[in-house]
């Protein structure tokens, strides 16, 4: 065995060996990127940037997956060895602090800004046509998924609520409805829609960073919403942070498709979501019990189809040996 794995790891290394690679591979650790937006941060020229991601895509250090016409990248954190992993924390200390990665995380940041500036200027003009453009696309059928969550003592957090009409929906329902949003826009219209309902609580902020306490609800709802943001794994993980032990997230969004012209015309950053990539998310956050169901087809709706996605947080663990079980890969991953 030593004689198999010997030489590939020396080939690991000495893919790691270029410098370019390694703040690649830095960057890639962090978000998932494209061609260009690597780029943009990294200074070089996209033929050298395609030139690196080949030869360390050969070597098993990164993955990429189709969006459309682009390719988006991501270090390949899950599927390397052990020794592969150690080899690469090596590197990363070695780098992390260099000129080149500082300079390299700033223009990252800026790179990521700009993605959220193209859902944000949409927003910020299309306030008053959403609801008739969120029908026009996606059908008033989508609303059936939320049938399963209601009940009288729940208290339910509208994650990127827009103007409110499913925080309208489900208040007659249930005990409280929390409804987030980052556009200003969109919640001056959700407070004028909502003025009368005495069991909403409007609050602006971030998916990323939510104005909500750990464990402070009952259901987190991501409604047609994870298409607009830069990283859904992280907005998952902080819709976790905030559900009860026991709690659900409920996702409805698009499933993967080849619309295009979405991305001018609506502002989305995602062209939908697949089974293994969501349950992936959902895994990575804590989730349990995760199902992944198609909704039937609205004939009057003009977009891709939709799917209603949930996990459920673990409750607190009953006896000793479940704490001690559980306690495994917290430590690994300290």
């Amino acid at each position: 065995m030593e004689s198999m794995t010997g030489p590939a790891l020396f080939g690991q290394m000495t893919a790691l060996a270029a410098p370019t690679r390694s703040r690649l591979l830095l960057a890639l650790e962090r978000n998932e990127l494209t061609v260009n937006e690597l780029r943009s941060i990294l200074q070089l020229p996209q033929s050298t940037i395609s030139r690196h991601l080949k030869l360390l895509g050969a070597d098993g250090w990164v993955e990429a997956r189709a969006e459309g016409t682009s390719r988006h990248y991501r270090l390949a954190s899950h599927s390397l060895n052990p020794a592969s992993r150690r080899l690469w924390h090596i590197v990363r200390d070695e780098i992390t602090h260099t000129t080149a990665a500082e300079h390299d995380v700033r223009r990252t940041q800026a790179v990521l800004s700009e993605r959220s500036t193209r859902s944000q200027q949409f927003f910020s003009t299309s306030a008053g046509q959403w609801d008739k453009m969120r029908i026009e696309l996606f059908g008033r059928r989508a609303d059936v998924a939320l049938l399963g969550l209601f009940d009288e003592s729940w208290t339910i957090a509208d994650l990127g609520c827009g103007t409110g009409p499913v925080t309208q929906s489900l208040a007659p329902f249930v005990n409280r409805v929390i409804a987030v949003d980052e556009s200003s826009a969109m919640l001056s219209a959700a407070r004028k829609r909502l003025h009368e309902v005495d069991n909403v609580d409007i609050r602006n902020g971030r998916l990323e960073a939510l104005p909500l306490a750990d464990g402070e609800v009952d259901v987190a709802l991501l409604f047609l919403v994870l298409h607009y943001v830069t990283d859904p794994a992280r907005v998952i993980s902080e819709a976790v942070r905030v559900l009860k032990r026991g709690g659900r997230l409920l996702v409805l969004d698009m499933m993967p498709h080849e619309r295009q012209d979405l991305r001018q015309t609506m502002g989305h950053l995602w062209q939908g979501f697949d089974q293994a990539t969501l349950g992936g998310w959902m895994q990575e956050a804590g989730l349990e019990h995760f199902r992944y169901t198609g909704l039937p087809a609205d004939p009057e709706a003009k977009g891709p189809t939709l799917f209603a996605a949930t996990g459920k947080r673990p409750a607190a663990a009953k006896s000793s040996s479940r704490k001690k079980a559980d306690a495994v890969p917290l430590m690994k991953t300290a």
